[in-house]
């Protein structure tokens, strides 16, 4: 693979989209990213992330070098060039609620077994007002079921650029990215704990997500 053109070992649509949005954030809204070499060079792997816009998902995305599935809700998946574009980018159907939504688990372990990376976010929705709120047992329940590391990751300054409230893309402002270390299963399951395991799962998660701090800035 490589390095200065990761998309070529994507598939077409998702590589053209990852280098497009590649630009636009290097134009626009450039910040810092860090933790890169956490980021598994092979085998399958999730990314859960905190969720302050919707420019998260291809920020975030835009910064793996390798092909990755995302989360949608359901709803919108509507006739027109907004569900085939759902399609072509593998993005996976998912009840809003985030519960165990049985065909999307199905559709995230034929991904890992892909050795495909996914992105999470345990918040289940867009943060109202830039904080990190609890998270919801649904990445829990994936997370738990499948049995792969999770990479922790946390995104900066994005609900500054298109926060909830925000009309228009706030253009020139830095959005940073941070990767932590991978979170095995014997860390952030526990099997035992009944009813409770998947709460537990994306609470442990989020206790690790909350832990990264933002990157330094470099001076040119």
């Amino acid at each position: 693979m490589s390095r200065e053109f990761p998309q070529n070992a994507m598939e077409p649509i998702y590589g053209f989209f990852h280098y497009v949005i590649t630009v636009l954030y290097r134009m626009f809204f450039r910040g810092e990213v860090a933790g890169r070499e956490n980021l598994p060079h092979d085998g399958a792997f999730l990314i859960a992330a905190n969720h302050l816009s919707f420019l998260d998902p291809p920020f975030i995305g835009c910064q793996v070098p390798r092909q990755l599935c995302f989360f949608a809700r359901k709803t919108l998946w509507k006739r027109g060039v907004a569900s085939w574009w759902l399609d072509a980018v593998g993005t996976i159907p998912v009840d809003r609620d985030g519960g165990q939504d049985v065909s999307a688990l199905k559709r995230v372990l034929r991904a890992l077994k892909d050795n495909k990376g996914l992105i999470l976010f345990p918040e289940g929705t867009r943060s109202p007002d830039g904080r990190l709120q609890d998270p919801k047992p649904g990445v829990g329940f994936i997370v738990c079921r499948s049995q792969v590391p999770v990479i922790p990751a946390r995104i900066f300054g994005s609900f500054e650029a298109y926060g909830k409230g925000v009309k228009f893309p706030r253009l020139g402002t830095p959005v940073s990215v941070v990767f932590g270390r991978p979170v095995p299963p014997s860390v952030y399951d526990a099997p035992d704990a009944g009813k409770d395991r998947y709460q537990i799962a994306s609470s442990r998660i989020m206790a690790e997500i909350a832990k990264l701090q933002p990157p330094p800035v470099t001076i040119v």
